[in-house]
């Protein structure tokens, strides 16, 4: 318990250290940013300064200052009007200038962007407006924290995928060897079950009780392989779906409830697919028996094969309470169940079996709730 407390203290602890720095850089970078414009608007002021200089047009005048000044702007993009007509412009694409719609788009960005500084000309009582936007360095520099903020995402998502896979990783290892402990569990009792079988075959016990006891028992020793089988490489053969399936269907129907109507259906007799016999028959044992659960004894199961080319598909559908929409996903996580008892691991090994075994996919196809549910199973052949 103290271990959960303080991973939750870490991780809360990395969140709110993410937040604060995400933040710093966002202040840093607009504070620099409102520091940098108000140094091109300090320059801006100083070239429109020049411009009022040449006002005086004393010829004996020095002016190499204000030509300094004014062939010093180079980054800055500008435009000078004078009685709304356009008379100058610099540091604009050279090529689009030769249009008028183009320095008017231009005109329209920059009273947007800054206020007109103002060049009065006391000779002829008239002004003229300096415009200006942002300069390109200013406005890259506007995507700089939204860069930053994308790479730190991203690099937290790379760490975030890497620990999940890590956790995922631990809990099929964690799922495997509760699957292979289960299995040796099983087999030391088992061994001395079928001793005892015999013993009751000597002692003349009637043999129907013997062989159901006996079918049973091989019916244990059949799960203890499944259960062993988990997390090795499979073995994968050419099998009869509709056999398989059937001989789980069939095993089920017997020992379930007569309120309980089962249904099988296939499109043919023999469908070939490569497939774990053992595992595959424990994927439909456990969907039954689920379908049995939503129901609660009572009701209809219908399963049903059928085939394409490439693929076969297998349905079974039951009338029980339904799975609500935002359970869907859920169900196939390792540990999730809706049952007061269970450990939730069901479905997430039917999934594992058909999907990473088997290559297939197993998903719902459809849920309504207290209509009933129907699972697909998907397989290629």
């Amino acid at each position: 318990m103290a271990s959960y407390k303080n991973v939750q203290i870490i991780r809360w602890a990395v969140i709110i250290t993410s937040f604060i720095i995400v933040a710093l850089i966002l202040w840093n970078t607009y504070d620099f940013f409102q520091k940098f414009k108000n140094e091109e608007r300090a320059k801006m002021e100083i070239l429109a300064g020049a411009y009022e200089r040449f006002d005086t047009f004393d010829l004996n005048a020095d002016f190499s200052l204000e030509d300094k000044i004014i062939g010093k702007n180079n980054n800055i993009p500008m435009i000078i009007t004078e009685q709304d007509s356009i008379t100058l412009w610099a540091n604009l694409d050279s090529v689009k200038t030769k249009k008028m719609d183009y320095l008017k788009k231009q005109l329209a960005i920059m009273k947007g962007q800054n206020a007109p500084l103002i060049v009065s000309h006391k000779r002829g009582n008239t002004s003229q407006f300096i415009y200006y936007r942002d300069s390109d360095l200013l406005t890259k520099l506007k995507y700089y924290p939204v860069a930053l903020i994308l790479i730190l995402f991203l690099f937290a998502s790379v760490i975030y995928l890497f620990f999940k896979s890590n956790k995922v990783a631990d809990q099929n290892k964690l799922w495997t060897g509760m699957a292979r402990e289960t299995a040796h569990q099983i087999g030391t009792p088992l061994s001395s079950l079928l001793g005892w079988i015999e013993i009751l075959r000597l002692e003349n016990t009637d043999e129907n009780t013997v062989q159901e006891i006996e079918n049973d028992v091989n019916r244990l020793n059949i799960i203890a392989e499944r259960f062993s089988k988990i997390g090795s490489i499979p073995v994968l053969k050419k099998h009869n779906i509709v056999k398989a399936t059937k001989d789980s269907f069939n095993y089920l129907e017997l020992r379930s409830s007569k309120q309980v109507e089962f249904k099988f259906k296939t499109s043919n007799l023999e469908i070939f697919s490569s497939i774990n016999i053992q595992l595959f028959s424990w994927v439909i044992e456990n969907l039954i028996k689920n379908a049995i659960d939503a129901m609660e004894g009572k009701g209809k199961i219908n399963l049903s094969i059928s085939e394409d080319d490439k693929h076969v598909f297998i349905r079974i559908m039951d009338t029980g309470k339904g799975i609500s929409r935002n359970l869907q996903q859920k169900i196939f996580s390792p540990g999730f169940t809706t049952k007061k008892r269970g450990w939730g691991l069901g479905l997430s090994l039917a999934k594992r079996i058909i999907e990473d075994y088997h290559n297939g996919k197993i998903s719902v196809l459809k849920s309504e709730l207290k209509k009933g549910t129907t699972f697909l199973i998907v397989l290629k052949k």
